[in-house]
């Protein structure tokens, strides 16, 4: 049975921003992709000015063709958008997006309508300056001369909180929260009266995720801006916007004020989504911990620079057999680069990674053939690690065939048992990366991980990008898989509820250096204060909520 699609009505808690004349109208917008697949039904909504809204939902669910939708942004596609998207200008005529003409669309993006997407690096153009980026989206629009949009391009990279001086970096010398800040400075520069920003602040750690928001409502505040924040993370949305609309497979089920609706959600599908949200109060499993002693990796005075930059400063911790260690901090804290190294995919600038007892740097030619299937990872991103020509269950069977010693027939049985364990089936053999979604692909990286029985797998932010149950089911694979396998993990994230669930210990790091080891169910009573300060910036349903 299919869900009603959800019609505006009076009777619907409103935020008290809605009172005023709408600036942005959307009704009955449907977007369908062909195929057919109808990836929205149904949504209509009023924004006013100053007002956020939010559209949350699971992967798949709609939102990105929502955004997409608003900028008029799938035309000349063969996408088919029907509906009204209608943009209110003060002595102007009303803007019929889906009606414009292509002219009219071009001088209304950007000074009208804006939009951050949500990943930077690929949003902006690696070979140019970002302050030459930002300064020609101004001069287009407004026809300024150089000074004046290199003035324009100072003011808001100022207000962003980027020294004008990184006007000349390439984006590729910037932070993930910085590059997303380059993002909305340009959309800023032209003053919009609607932002959509799509998944903004996906895989960023927990402080520069917080900087982001506030930065957002500030000029929210500030400007008058209305904003359509598109997000998966419910408690991202729920810190920020007025009003919430639930999705569900293209269709709006629920919608109301914030606070009434994380607080009493009426629709089964918006409760499902709070109870997936991980929680740093929720009982951890019982499970018997691991021995002290018994010591499968230990990292002992651990140094790598890079060139002039030193990505881990004398790193000293331990992995025991059978537990799953966290490793939490900041972008820039070290995490990825430990974890590397950890698998022998970094070599060490100084200090030692033992496996075993064995120094990982001593292991060379056919000894480190011979001993690599021991040492495994599972990547942030699958749709880079896999790779996209060729099928699913090549991808996994690979690391197999490179050991030699099984025929092809083999070979296919053994993938396929994989991919049905971790929740897949043998269609999704003969299928490619993108015919697959975020988790379904996050799934096929890890059966490939588990097709050589490793010892150890490093998860390096194996869920950053996967909606809350999406990330859940994953989380609860792993745990599942670590008892199966006899598996030892590290997981590594920014997310600190998720680390918590999944860990016996977490090590917390900060500027290439450990802080503070300790035991998961401690996390919340940390001893450091950096651990303190991350915990603070994690954003908390129940400041938002109320009673129903």
């Amino acid at each position: 049975m299919t869900d009603p699609v959800l019609q505006v009505s009076p009777d619907l808690p409103v935020s008290p921003a809605v009172q005023v004349s709408p600036v942005l109208q959307v009704r009955d917008l449907r977007v369908v992709h062909p195929g057919p697949v109808t990836a929205l039904d149904g949504l209509s909504f009023d924004l006013a000015p100053g007002q956020v809204l939010g559209l949350v939902g699971e992967s798949g669910s709609g939102k990105s063709a929502a955004a997409l939708a608003l900028l008029g942004l799938h035309r000349r596609t063969a996408t088919t958008v029907t509906g009204e998207i209608l943009l209110h200008r003060p002595d102007r005529p009303v803007l019929d997006v889906n009606a414009a003409s292509d002219a009219e669309l071009r001088t209304a993006r950007g000074p009208e309508l804006a939009m951050v997407f949500q990943e930077p690096l690929t949003s902006l153009d690696p070979y140019r300056r970002i302050g030459t980026q930002i300064a020609t989206a101004y001069r287009l629009h407004t026809g300024a001369s150089r000074p004046e949009a290199r003035q324009r391009t100072a003011e808001v990279l100022e207000r962003v909180g980027i020294d004008p001086k990184r006007a000349r970096d390439y984006p590729h010398q910037f932070s993930g929260g910085m590059r997303q800040r380059v993002l909305i400075a340009m959309a800023l520069a032209l003053r919009p009266r609607v932002l959509v920003a799509d998944e903004p602040t996906t895989a960023l750690d927990v402080t520069v995720q917080a900087q982001i928001l506030r930065l957002l409502d500030e000029l929210r505040a500030e400007t008058g801006m209305a904003l359509v924040l598109v997000s998966h993370d419910v408690g991202v949305v729920g810190g920020l916007a007025d009003e919430v609309v639930v999705l569900r497979q293209g269709r709006p089920v629920e919608r109301g004020a914030t606070g009434r609706l994380l607080g009493a959600p009426e629709h089964p599908y918006t409760r499902q989504l709070l109870e997936a949200v991980p929680r740093l109060d929720a009982p951890l499993p019982e499970r018997k911990a691991p021995a002290a002693d018994d010591v499968l990796v230990s990292v002992e005075g651990l140094r790598v620079d890079f060139g002039s930059v030193r990505a881990l400063r004398g790193v000293d911790l331990t992995v025991r057999r059978g537990e799953t260690l966290g490793i939490v901090g900041e972008s820039g804290s070290g995490k990825s680069t430990l974890g590397r190294t950890l698998v022998r995919l970094q070599d060490p600038t100084a200090g030692a990674v033992r496996f075993e007892g064995a120094d990982l740097a001593a292991w060379r030619g056919r000894e480190l053939r011979r001993r690599r299937h021991e040492l495994q990872m599972v990547f942030q991103d699958p749709t880079s690690s896999l790779n996209p020509r060729r099928l699913i269950g090549d991808s996994v069977a690979e690391p197999l065939r490179v050991q030699g010693g099984h025929d092809e027939a083999a070979l296919r049985a053994e993938a396929v048992g994989l991919l049905e364990r971790v929740g897949l089936s043998a269609e999704h053999a003969d299928r490619y990366p993108h015919q697959l979604s975020g988790g379904q692909r996050q799934r096929a990286a890890i059966a490939r991980a588990l097709i050589l029985r490793p010892k150890l797998i490093v998860c390096d932010e194996p869920v950053s990008a996967l909606d809350v149950t999406t990330q859940a089911q994953v989380v609860a694979l792993l745990r599942e898989l670590r008892e199966e396998f006899e598996l030892t993990l590290v997981f590594i994230a920014h997310d600190l509820a998720v680390v918590r669930s999944v860990s016996d210990r977490v090590a917390v790091m900060r500027g290439g250096e450990v802080v503070e080891t300790l035991a998961a169910a401690e996390l919340t009573r940390p001893r450091h204060e950096y651990t303190r300060a991350l915990l603070d910036a994690v954003p908390r349903l129940e400041a938002v909520v109320s009673p129903g």
